[in-house]
């Protein structure tokens, strides 16, 4: 016996009008031709972010302080040592709908969908949140949540002077020994394509720092997949291991391989 809302369901699905079912081979060719403009828009994506790394940076000259888990911490302490930095201004605070058991959904999604820092940390980039919520709460959330990203709390006017005062955004900065530089700032939409290893990579200065990359010259880079590590694995001033250099090398020789057989 089907409920009345069973019954809506299939009536909205009965309502759709969904694509024509073809033969698998209708199907590959659409695909294919899909995939040619799927390709270019990832050339597209490529050639914004080379350009992204040509930005002109602006210099940092307050002295912003935070708070963190060990205490007060100045925006060149958020570096962790590293020489990229990534702050994305979560709110979390008294007024946020969801206080205090919870931080703003939106800026909760963002959280739920960052990956392992490790990645980032091994790329010499650091991420951060930061909120006006006091460090106790903060923590609690992060317990209660499972988030291991490092969240710090606002002391000052960082977020008035950064966008980022009464609407999310992810700001973009690079240190050059105790200078601090302004590289990039998105907010908005922006925003939804952030928690992945290579989104949050592509919006730095550096940018992956892979050989395939257009970057100005000198910019660090390294051959492609050769840097990759499990999180737990990465270790400072150590080669990638051998067998996964080989391994990826017989990759990639067998993607041209294939890349060439279907252009003749």
């Amino acid at each position: 016996m089907t409920t009345s809302d069973e019954n809506g369901k299939n009536a909205a699905q009965t309502a759709m009008r969904t694509p024509p079912v073809v033969s698998p081979e209708e199907w590959e060719t659409a695909r294919e031709r899909l995939l040619v403009k799927e390709k270019e828009h990832s050339r597209a994506r490529d050639a914004l972010a080379a350009e992204r790394r040509r930005m002109p940076w602006t210099a940092v000259k307050a002295d912003y302080m935070f708070e963190g888990p060990a205490g007060k911490a100045s925006l060149l302490d958020l570096f962790d040592g590293r020489r990229q930095l990534i702050i994305y201004r979560a709110f979390y605070e008294p007024g946020v709908f969801g206080w205090p058991e919870h931080a703003c959904r939106g800026c909760s999604m963002v959280a739920d969908q960052v990956a392992h820092v490790a990645h980032l940390n091994a790329r010499d980039t650091t991420l951060v949140f930061a909120s006006r919520a006091p460090q106790d709460d903060i923590a609690r959330l992060k317990a209660r949540m499972e988030w291991d990203i490092p969240w710090f709390t606002l002391t000052d006017q960082f977020d008035a002077d950064f966008g980022v005062d009464e609407w999310h955004g992810t700001n973009v900065f690079f240190r050059d020994g105790d200078r601090v530089y302004r590289t990039y700032f998105i907010n908005n939409r922006g925003d939804e394509q952030m928690g992945g290893t290579w989104n949050y990579l592509d919006i730095t200065p550096l940018g992956r720092q892979e050989l395939w990359e257009d970057s100005p010259e000198g910019y660090p880079q390294t051959p492609t997949y050769k840097w990759w590590n499990w999180h737990d694995s990465y270790a400072p001033d150590t080669p990638p291991d051998k067998k996964w250099v080989e391994v990826s090398d017989a990759g990639e020789a067998a993607f041209r391989a294939e890349s060439a057989k279907k252009k003749s």
